[in-house]
Protein backbone atom coordinates (compact mmCIF):
# COMPACT_ATOMS: atom_id res chain seq x y z
CA UNK A 1 0.00 0.00 0.00
CA UNK A 2 1.26 3.45 -0.87
CA UNK A 3 0.17 6.76 0.68
CA UNK A 4 1.34 9.94 -1.03
CA UNK A 5 1.39 13.45 0.44
CA UNK A 6 1.50 16.84 -1.26
CA UNK A 7 1.23 20.52 -0.42
CA UNK A 8 0.04 23.13 -2.92
CA UNK A 9 1.93 26.17 -1.62
CA UNK A 10 4.75 27.38 -3.88
CA UNK A 11 3.60 25.18 -6.73
CA UNK A 12 2.07 26.21 -10.00
CA UNK A 13 -1.07 24.38 -11.04
CA UNK A 14 0.96 22.78 -13.82
CA UNK A 15 3.54 21.38 -11.37
CA UNK A 16 0.91 20.30 -8.82
CA UNK A 17 -1.29 18.37 -11.24
CA UNK A 18 1.77 17.06 -13.06
CA UNK A 19 3.08 15.51 -9.83
CA UNK A 20 -0.29 13.87 -9.21
CA UNK A 21 -0.45 12.45 -12.74
CA UNK A 22 3.15 11.23 -12.63
CA UNK A 23 2.55 9.43 -9.33
CA UNK A 24 -0.68 7.94 -10.71
CA UNK A 25 -2.63 8.69 -7.55
CA UNK A 26 -6.13 7.22 -7.39
CA UNK A 27 -7.74 9.90 -5.23
CA UNK A 28 -6.98 13.03 -3.25
CA UNK A 29 -7.83 13.26 0.45
CA UNK A 30 -7.97 16.87 1.58
CA UNK A 31 -6.79 17.02 5.21
CA UNK A 32 -6.98 20.81 5.56
CA UNK A 33 -9.18 22.31 8.23
CA UNK A 34 -9.88 25.34 6.03
CA UNK A 35 -10.17 24.57 2.33
CA UNK A 36 -12.22 27.43 0.92
CA UNK A 37 -9.89 30.40 1.49
CA UNK A 38 -9.20 32.69 -1.44
CA UNK A 39 -5.51 32.21 -0.59
CA UNK A 40 -5.81 28.60 -1.72
CA UNK A 41 -5.94 29.69 -5.37
CA UNK A 42 -6.37 26.63 -7.62
CA UNK A 43 -6.55 24.42 -4.49
CA UNK A 44 -9.78 25.98 -3.21
CA UNK A 45 -12.17 23.08 -2.53
CA UNK A 46 -14.66 23.35 -5.38
CA UNK A 47 -12.07 24.40 -7.96
CA UNK A 48 -9.72 21.62 -6.87
CA UNK A 49 -12.45 19.01 -7.11
CA UNK A 50 -13.21 20.17 -10.67
CA UNK A 51 -9.56 20.31 -11.77
CA UNK A 52 -8.76 16.89 -10.30
CA UNK A 53 -11.56 15.29 -12.29
CA UNK A 54 -10.83 17.13 -15.52
CA UNK A 55 -7.03 17.01 -15.51
CA UNK A 56 -6.20 13.80 -13.65
CA UNK A 57 -9.42 11.75 -13.45
CA UNK A 58 -8.88 11.69 -9.68
CA UNK A 59 -11.62 11.79 -7.04
CA UNK A 60 -11.73 14.25 -4.14
CA UNK A 61 -12.65 13.70 -0.49
CA UNK A 62 -12.41 16.13 2.41
CA UNK A 63 -11.66 14.47 5.78
CA UNK A 64 -11.89 16.85 8.74
CA UNK A 65 -11.08 13.96 11.07
CA UNK A 66 -7.53 14.08 9.66
CA UNK A 67 -7.18 17.83 10.29
CA UNK A 68 -6.07 19.65 13.44
CA UNK A 69 -8.55 21.58 15.53
CA UNK A 70 -8.77 25.35 14.97
CA UNK A 71 -7.31 26.07 18.40
CA UNK A 72 -4.41 23.69 17.76
CA UNK A 73 -3.70 25.34 14.43
CA UNK A 74 -3.94 28.83 15.97
CA UNK A 75 -1.55 27.86 18.77
CA UNK A 76 1.03 26.81 16.18
CA UNK A 77 0.52 29.48 13.50
CA UNK A 78 -0.43 32.51 15.62
CA UNK A 79 0.74 31.86 19.17
CA UNK A 80 4.10 30.34 18.33
CA UNK A 81 4.06 26.97 20.07
CA UNK A 82 6.94 24.81 18.89
CA UNK A 83 6.60 22.21 16.16
CA UNK A 84 7.42 19.51 18.73
CA UNK A 85 4.51 20.55 20.97
CA UNK A 86 2.17 20.83 17.97
CA UNK A 87 3.26 17.41 16.71
CA UNK A 88 2.65 15.80 20.11
CA UNK A 89 -0.79 17.39 20.39
CA UNK A 90 -1.74 16.42 16.85
CA UNK A 91 -0.67 12.80 17.27
CA UNK A 92 -2.62 12.63 20.52
CA UNK A 93 -5.67 13.94 18.62
CA UNK A 94 -5.27 11.23 15.96
CA UNK A 95 -5.01 8.63 18.72
CA UNK A 96 -8.12 10.05 20.43
CA UNK A 97 -10.01 9.95 17.12
CA UNK A 98 -8.88 6.34 16.47
CA UNK A 99 -8.20 7.14 12.84
CA UNK A 100 -6.52 3.77 12.35
CA UNK A 101 -9.97 2.23 12.88
CA UNK A 102 -12.28 4.91 11.48
CA UNK A 103 -10.48 5.49 8.17
CA UNK A 104 -10.97 2.62 5.73
CA UNK A 105 -7.58 1.37 4.65
CA UNK A 106 -8.71 1.03 1.05
CA UNK A 107 -9.61 4.75 1.01
CA UNK A 108 -5.94 5.64 1.37
CA UNK A 109 -4.47 3.06 -0.97
CA UNK A 110 -2.73 5.04 -3.75
CA UNK A 111 -4.29 8.21 -2.35
CA UNK A 112 -2.55 11.53 -1.79
CA UNK A 113 -3.03 13.51 1.43
CA UNK A 114 -3.28 17.22 0.64
CA UNK A 115 -2.41 20.14 2.86
CA UNK A 116 -1.09 23.61 2.17
CA UNK A 117 2.49 23.41 3.48
CA UNK A 118 5.13 23.31 0.75
CA UNK A 119 7.23 20.62 2.43
CA UNK A 120 6.00 17.65 4.46
CA UNK A 121 8.56 18.07 7.24
CA UNK A 122 6.44 20.50 9.27
CA UNK A 123 3.01 19.47 8.09
CA UNK A 124 0.33 17.34 9.68
CA UNK A 125 -0.19 15.36 6.44
CA UNK A 126 3.15 13.65 7.13
CA UNK A 127 2.06 12.93 10.70
CA UNK A 128 -1.19 11.33 9.49
CA UNK A 129 0.65 9.11 7.01
CA UNK A 130 3.30 8.07 9.53
CA UNK A 131 0.71 7.44 12.24
CA UNK A 132 -1.29 5.13 9.99
CA UNK A 133 1.87 3.37 8.80
CA UNK A 134 2.55 2.43 12.43
CA UNK A 135 -0.85 0.76 12.69
CA UNK A 136 -1.27 -0.75 9.25
CA UNK A 137 0.99 -3.37 7.67
CA UNK A 138 3.03 -2.78 4.55
CA UNK A 139 2.55 0.98 4.08
CA UNK A 140 4.99 3.01 1.99
CA UNK A 141 4.87 6.81 2.17
CA UNK A 142 5.98 9.09 -0.65
CA UNK A 143 6.04 12.88 -0.32
CA UNK A 144 5.40 14.47 -3.70
CA UNK A 145 6.36 17.92 -2.52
Amino acid sequence: MKIFTIGFTRKTAERFFGLLREAEVAKLIDVRLNNVSQLAGFAKRDDLKYFLGEICSVGYTHRLDLAPTQSMLDDYKKRGISWTVYEDRFLELMKHRHIEESIPREMLNDAVLLCSEDKAHHCHRRLVAEYLAQWWDDVAIEHLG
